[in-house]
């Protein structure tokens, strides 16, 4: 049985389940939950960036179009290539517009 792990998403105060194998975008999508950017799904339109402020994950190629080495070792990366090994804390670029304009 797939681990299961808490994603919350502090820039707009949402919060969805991501299981183990699943990449975080994936896992968004299947919980209903629209945090995040949905663009080709494969790491090549740099849609989905966000920041991982907290907890451990993997991740797979992404496009250094999109996010450079230095982006990486910031948190800065694509949620489509990244596979949460516990519990996650994110800032999720889709919200910071619709916030400002509050």
């Amino acid at each position: 049985m797939a681990k299961k792990f808490q994603v919350e998403v502090v820039n707009c105060q949402q919060s969805f389940t991501a299981l183990e194998g699943c990449s975080l975008l994936m896992s968004m999508e299947r919980s209903g939950t629209q945090a995040i950017k949905v663009g080709c799904r494969g790491g090549g339109c740099g849609m989905c960036k966000i920041r991982v402020m907290k907890g451990r994950y993997i991740s797979k190629r992404m496009s250094r179009a999109h996010v450079s080495e230095s982006d990486e070792q910031q948190g800065l990366v694509l949620a489509c290539r990244v596979f949460p090994q516990e519990d996650l804390t994110i800032e999720s670029d889709l919200i910071v517009d619709s916030v400002s304009e509050k």
